[in-house]
């Protein structure tokens, strides 16, 4: 396919949009985490310089590029997955996309991945206005989406099952068990096998599963390296021992784990309206048949679940029972203790995130209780600066489906954070340090004026005044000069 296809020639310099990347770009590199590329074969759809593909054909993906400028001989086929990656976005005609994107989906047998830059952008892409965008001075055109925008416009287009991942990027499925299937694995934490030379190891991988999952796995569940092993016994053997082998406490964790993961998936899993219970994936079904009377009970569980989360007094009243730093108007909880949230909490996070997509590189969740939005927040050095000071906020509405982001980096008195060790576990390995300095703080007084402190000038003032200074995690007193 080549330019001529399409009805307008390009009015600017498409080519020099394709950078070149030191890894997978996000959105692969997204896809890939999730499952999503195998098996089956890949298309990446306006692969530029040709990176992607050879980062993905290097990690055992069967790919191939194409691209107009740089691979427009490369054969146009369809493929199981196709990938269309900031192609969109340097596109001039609105009309133009809808085709590319049309053309795109009718190669997908099975799914299309979609990404494109978005409107908080805007600072970085400079130039005249052209069509429904910027014409920059490198004679490159961008047209920067709104999450949904882009939401709005793959559905429209290719009227096929959606999920949001992340802001700005698009999964496109054929078939409802697929998404299915990649939902389960955003949802429900995956069991890590480990390599097996010979039965008692893999034995042992079956009892680890055991205690995880609280139940035995499946046949299709085992790696390929562990059936020839452990069909060398009868099955009601294998069940005997690892049942016999197993931490019955871990085991209990196990089953309390999987039900509350179970009742998470089919509770964003309604979004797009109850699934049949044999479109559910074969894991998620042993669950149920595990853990529950019926797909019907599952599901009325689930359902009261999501009833609860219009209860404002309720989720209040979870939240205070909850890991993490209450607010008069939000709960906070750093990313290493959001699977201590109770179920309900977790929920509420997840039903945002399938909504309009959770971002990467966040550092903490805020669950609002007086309405219904969700907030991830971005502390770059949150390990490391006892104060850190956030860099990005990118929030869902959930009423409206609504997203709003809001960048801080180079902002001369930026938002920052205080006691540290109230966003994190109790068991977490930094949890002393930080209390120790937050009771070191209290005692120097630091915190008599909290609606000072907030930002980085306040703080700053506030640590000139009482006379002492940071060393890492400790307060000292800072020497006359």
């Amino acid at each position: 396919m080549s330019n001529a296809r399409w009805e307008q020639p390009w009015q600017s310099q498409r080519q020099r949009t394709a950078i070149g990347r030191q890894a997978l770009s996000a959105p692969v590199r997204q896809a890939f985490a999730d499952g999503l590329l195998e098996p089956g074969t890949v298309l990446d759809y306006g692969s530029g310089r040709g990176q992607d593909v050879e980062r993905l054909a290097a990690a055992g993906v069967v790919v191939r590029g194409w691209d107009p400028y740089y691979a427009a001989s490369t054969p146009l086929e369809a493929a199981d997955h196709v990938l269309l990656s900031y192609v969109l976005n340097v596109i001039e005609s609105p009309h133009e996309r809808r085709m590319v994107l049309e053309h795109a989906w009718g190669l997908a047998l099975r799914t299309l991945v979609v990404a494109s830059r978005l409107s908080w952008e805007q600072r970085k892409v400079r130039g005249d206005r052209l069509s429904d965008g910027v014409l920059t001075s490198r004679d490159t055109f961008q047209h920067l989406y709104e999450p949904s925008e882009l939401r709005t416009l793959v559905q429209d287009v290719t009227h096929g099952a959606c999920l949001f991942p992340a802001p700005g990027v698009v999964y496109v499925f054929r078939n409802e068990r697929d998404r299915l299937a990649c939902l389960a694995r955003r949802t429900v934490e995956r069991f890590a096998w480990q390599s097996s030379e010979g039965y008692g190891e893999a034995l042992q991988d079956v009892v680890r599963f055991y205690e995880q999952r609280g139940r035995l796995p499946l046949f299709e569940e085992l790696p390929v390296d562990h059936v020839p092993l452990l069909t060398k016994v009868p099955m009601h053997v294998l069940r005997r021992s690892a049942k016999e082998a197993a931490n019955p406490a871990r085991v209990e964790d196990g089953v309390k784990r999987s039900i509350l993961e179970t009742l998470l998936l089919l509770g964003i899993a309604i979004f797009d309206g109850r699934p049949r219970l044999s479109m559910l994936p074969p894991t998620t079904q042993a669950d149920l048949r595990s853990f529950f009377s019926s797909y019907a009970d599952a599901c009325r569980r689930a359902d009261r679940l999501l009833l609860k989360l219009r209860d404002d007094s309720y989720l209040r009243a979870v939240m205070r029972n909850s890991v993490g730093k209450l607010t008069p108007s939000a709960l906070y909880v750093h990313r290493s203790a959001v699977t201590r949230l109770p179920v309900l909490l977790r929920l509420y996070e997840h039903c945002a995130a399938v909504a309009a997509g959770r971002p990467e590189g966040w550092t903490l969740v805020k669950l609002h209780h007086d309405g219904r939005k969700v907030s991830w927040l971005s502390y770059p050095d949150f390990d490391r600066d006892p104060h850190p000071r956030l860099s990005w906020s990118y929030q869902v509405d959930l009423r409206t489906l609504a997203t709003g982001w809001t960048g801080y980096e180079g902002a001369p008195n930026r938002p920052l954070l205080h006691r540290k060790h109230e966003f994190i576990a109790d068991d977490h390995a930094d949890a002393g340090k930080y209390r120790r300095l937050t009771e070191a703080e209290v005692r120097a007084g630091l915190y008599r004026h909290p609606e000072l402190i907030g930002r980085v000038q306040g703080w700053e003032s506030e640590l000139r005044a009482a006379g002492v200074q940071l060393r890492g995690h400790r307060l000292i007193r800072k020497k006359p000069s």
